[in-house]
């Protein structure tokens, strides 16, 4: 038996599996190399998971990760997890989770629209191909960081409508002082962000909230997607975002002239899939 766990940086989804078979199914809070020390991944580790998962030593455990993008990084989660689980543990970046998840063993675009964004070309194996997502200050267009980024700075400047912004302070119960205090302070701003932007699919039928979304979606297609032959492998998305704006998001890609094969919450039913060959 093996683990697998899939990690945003708001949430981490894990399973304990058999073949294909899963065994046991939890979540805890989100695991980011770039935002938590060693310790605190251990910490959320071993207290938020059942016991379950740690009664014996398991064959492999297989993580996959946002900020596990280099050598550095994966291994403050590779020795978190070692110290807790006892046993061999191979990490890798979200995006090929992500991959993985929606593919499995075919090629074809996948990307992310969560917390955060990201894209890539995957040939059934591996990531051969990925534009610089760049994170929430420079990139990730279309996540829910970014839109809560872009909505946040309009109420802020006066440029949203009014009857919005005072239904927003008045839902969060806020200033815009405590607001700024929330965005600058707090350990994981993205997280945050994409917490706000929530308010969005409440009012998604207010023409401005539509707007809002249906351009960043169109700014991850042209700040992302024009790098790959999209014309000529299937394009899949999973995240939280892609699942709560799907219509708009299909829109979006019909007027890029895009058409998604597929749009899913979680990537762990196609990791799943995907291991259960594994040998190790």
């Amino acid at each position: 038996m093996k683990i697998i766990g899939e990690s945003s940086s708001t949430r981490t989804e894990w399973v304990l599996v058999d073949g294909d078979r899963i065994i046991e199914h939890a979540f805890t809070t989100g695991l980011n190399p770039y935002f938590q020390t060693r310790r605190e991944i251990s910490h959320s580790v071993r207290l938020e998971l059942p016991e379950t998962f740690f009664r014996r030593r398991w064959r492999h455990v297989y993580f996959y990760g946002a900020g596990c993008s280099n050598k550095e990084k994966k291994a403050i989660i590779e020795s978190s997890l070692v110290a807790q689980f006892k046993t061999p543990v191979t990490v890798e970046s979200d995006l090929l989770g992500a991959a993985r998840g929606l593919l499995v063993r075919q090629s074809g675009l996948a990307c992310i629209l969560g917390t955060g964004s990201n894209s890539c070309l995957y040939n059934g194996s591996e990531i051969v191909h990925t534009v610089s997502a760049l994170g929430y200050v420079l990139g990730d267009e279309g996540s829910g960081a970014h839109l809560g980024k872009l909505m946040i700075a309009d109420m802020l400047k006066g440029l949203a409508p009014k009857d919005l912004t005072q239904a927003f302070f008045e839902k969060f119960m806020i200033t815009p002082n405590v607001l700024m205090d929330n965005i600058y302070t707090k350990t994981l701003p993205s997280r945050t962000l994409s917490q706000y932007s929530t308010f969005l699919a409440e009012h998604i039928d207010h023409p401005y909230a539509y707007r809002l979304v249906y351009s960043a979606f169109m700014s991850f297609f042209t700040r992302n997607i024009v790098a790959y032959d999209y014309h000529n492998e299937p394009v899949c998305f999973v995240g939280s975002t892609c699942m709560t704006y799907s219509d708009i998001l299909r829109q979006a890609a019909a007027d890029f002239g895009i058409t998604i094969a597929k749009i899913t919450r979680y990537s762990m039913p196609g990791l799943v899939e995907y291991h259960a060959s594994d040998k190790d």
